[in-house]
C-alpha cells in the first residue's frame, strides 16, 4: 500500500498517520526523517543535503528525489509506505511518479485531510505552554483547571509567537497556496481521496480505513 498523506497544519495528520502505519504495517516516512537519516548514514546525497541545510538554503529537488528513492528502496518499504511532507511541488510529484515507475511500483492513494481554515486557526492558536515546566494545554480541548496556570507546577501559561493568530493565518495561507497545485495534479490522475478532518478523531479514522480498503494487516 503506497500512500501520500496531505493536510494543512492542525488537520490531524500525525494522529491518523500512527493508525495507518499500525494497521497496514508500512513505515511513516517524513521529509525531515529522510534527511536526518541520510545525513546520519553519511550517504553522498546526505552530505549534499547537509551542505545546503547548513547554509540555510532549500535542498534542490534532484537531491531530495535521490534521498526519497534511496529511502523507498529500503527493506522496510517492501510492503508499502506512508509519505508525509513529500511531494511539496508538482515537479516533485512528477519525479516521485517516475521514481516509483522505475522501481515497478505506483501510488495507490493520496489522502487529503481537509479542515476549514477557521477551525484550523482555533486548533492552532489555542495552544498554551507553561513557562516553567513546558507542559502544553489548549484553551478549548485541554484547558488547565485554573485559567492561565499550569496544573503541574503552578507556572504561568503563555502563547508562543508561532501560535499567534497572525502568524498561524500566514502559515496556513502559504501552505494552502503550495498544496493546491499538487492536489489538482493528483485529482486529475484519480488518486486524490478527500477526508473530512472536522469529524471526531475516530470518525476520521473510520473514513480513512474505508477509503484505503481491507488490506490492513
Amino acid at each position: 500500500m503506497e500512500i501520500v498523506l496531505m493536510g494543512l497544519p492542525g488537520a490531524g495528520k500525525g494522529t491518523q498517520a500512527e493508525v495507518i502505519v499500525s494497521q497496514y504495517g508500512v513505515p511513516h516516512i517524513s521529509t525531515g526523517d529522510m534527511f536526518r537519516q541520510a545525513v546520519a548514514e553519511g550517504t553522498e546525497l546526505g552530505k549534499e543535503a547537509k551542505a545546503y541545510m547548513d547554509a540555510g538554503k532549500l535542498v534542490p529537488d534532484e537531491v531530495t528525489i535521490g534521498i526519497v528513492r534511496e529511502r523507498l528502496m529500503k527493506e522496510d518499504c517492501r510492503p508499502g509506505f506512508l509519505l508525509d511532507g513529500f511531494p511539496r511541488t508538482v515537479e516533485q510529484a512528477k519525479a516521485l511518479d517516475e521514481t516509483l515507475q522505475s522501481l515497478g511500483r505506483k501510488l495507490d492513494h493520496v489522502l487529503m485531510i481537509q479542515v476549514r481554515k477557521e477551525i484550523l486557526l482555533e486548533r492552532l492558536t489555542g495552544r498554551r505552554v507553561c513557562q516553567q515546566c513546558g507542559a502544553t494545554y489548549h484553551v478549548a480541548f485541554h484547558p488547565p483547571k485554573q485559567e492561565g496556570i499550569c496544573d503541574r507546577c503552578g507556572g504561568e501559561l503563555y502563547q508562543r509567537q508561532d501560535d499567534a493568530p497572525e502568524t498561524v493565518a500566514t502559515r496556513l495561507e502559504v501552505n494552502l497556496a503550495q498544496m493546491e497545485p499538487i492536489l489538482a495534479f493528483y485529482e486529475e490522475r484519480g488518486l486524490l481521496r478527500i477526508v473530512d478532518g472536522e469529524q471526531e478523531i475516530s470518525a476520521v479514522t473510520r473514513q480513512i480505513m474505508n477509503l484505503l480498503g481491507s488490506e490492513a494487516q
